[in-house]
């Protein structure tokens, strides 16, 4: 088709040329003459290449956009989501049912400043709504995409407020069995002893009096270790921030926790990735977090032939700061994943239960989670995003 628009653009311009110079060689019988032939050829070009032109068939317009399918309109509709659009230059748009009852009379006490708290960059987090049923808690979800050249946020609002109240009231039932398991443990032998002292006292049977003041003493310092123990799960202090290079960080926790596990047969391995790596931490409190860890792995490992610890530092998806520390010891039961950060939960004889619940409680104060991953070759896997 180019050719035939190409043929036919020159013949025109051949025609008009022959046209000029017939007009101006009218008294040039040999010229005119030449001017004709010229022109009756250049004719028979355009002529030839308009024909095939006209034959070819016009292109087809293009498809239109699709219609939006009916289910899926009635299915948005029906999301438990509250959807909006935002579009510069525009109102906000309700894109659903739930969307829009929020924002009718009876729920947001300030309909305005509830879209303006909507209206926010890409990303996700909890927020907070005054509603008149009291404040409630939800997620939002930005994200930011392009329709027809034209910039547009869709956001995404999902109440939590009774499911986060679930799992608090969940939370708490753990914390207080274990609380009231680990005080009833010392105030039962206690309460025992200080009945029968006066007694023994009466009898003047001194050694077994001096000895169930011992126990008393004994149990009373327990409680007494208990309740520090508690204190330091639930008042953490807070974090000082600085930019924090995690090489000398981590080769400094190796330096710490090797011995402990060179002395069990094992080893600890550092792996960071780049070495140039800077977290902006309370340097203190993440170290102590990497010991806590490395001391529970050696602890699960007890009796285990060449236990190995393994400390790694990568960037994930998201240029976030991925933390990795794992063991080939035992890894955690299936079922008590969520558990083993309960405040004084243990499987362990012996142990206090509170090891992982600090880590949690500085992790998540340092700006970062924590959680219980299962690796392949077995063994425990904790993971630190920052």
């Amino acid at each position: 088709m180019a050719s035939d628009k190409a043929r036919t653009a020159v013949a025109a311009l051949m025609l008009a040329a022959s046209a000029a110079g017939a007009g101006a060689w009218w008294d040039s019988p040999r010229l005119l003459v030449a001017c004709a032939l010229v022109g009756l050829a250049a004719a028979a070009v355009g002529w030839a290449g308009l024909t095939r032109l006209a034959r070819r068939p016009a292109p087809l317009p293009p498809d239109p956009p699709p219609a939006p399918h009916p289910d899926l309109d009635a299915a948005l509709q029906h999301a438990p989501l509250a959807l909006w659009r935002f579009v510069a230059g525009s109102p906000p748009l309700a894109l659903n049912a739930a969307a829009r009852r929020l924002v009718a009379p009876g729920r947001a006490v300030d309909p305005a400043a509830l879209l303006a708290l909507l209206d926010a960059g890409p990303g996700r987090r909890v927020v907070t709504l005054p509603t008149e049923h009291g404040e409630e808690r939800a997620v939002l979800a930005v994200s930011a995409l392009t329709v027809q050249g034209q910039a547009w946020r869709l956001a995404a609002l999902a109440p939590i407020e009774s499911e986060l109240e679930t799992e608090a009231l969940g939370a708490w039932r753990q914390l207080v069995q274990v609380l009231t398991h680990e005080i009833m443990n010392s105030l039962t032998p206690i309460a025992s002893l200080a009945g029968s002292a006066p007694a023994l006292l009466e009898a003047g049977e001194h050694d077994e009096l001096q000895a169930a003041l011992a126990t008393l003493a004994r149990r009373a310092a327990h409680l007494q270790g208990f309740v520090e123990r508690y204190r330091s799960v639930s008042q953490p202090p807070p974090p000082t921030l600085a930019d924090t290079p995690l090489l000398p960080l981590l080769q400094a926790v190796q330096r710490l926790v090797a011995p402990a596990w060179e002395a069990a047969g094992g080893t600890v391995a550092l792996s960071i990735d780049p070495e140039t790596l800077t977290l902006r931490t309370d340097a203190a409190q993440l170290e102590q977090v990497l010991i806590n860890l490395a001391q529970n792995g050696l602890q699960a490992c007890a009796g285990r032939p060449a236990p190995q610890l393994q400390i790694e530092a990568r960037l994930s998806r998201g240029a976030r700061l991925r933390l990795t520390v794992a063991d080939n010891g035992p890894g955690v039961a299936p079922g008590l994943e969520q558990r083993i950060f309960t405040p004084f939960f243990t499987t362990r004889e012996g142990g206090s239960g509170v090891g992982l619940a600090v880590v949690r409680q500085l992790v998540h104060g340092l700006g970062g989670t924590v959680r219980h991953a299962r690796r392949p070759g077995g063994g425990a896997c904790f993971v630190l995003t920052f």
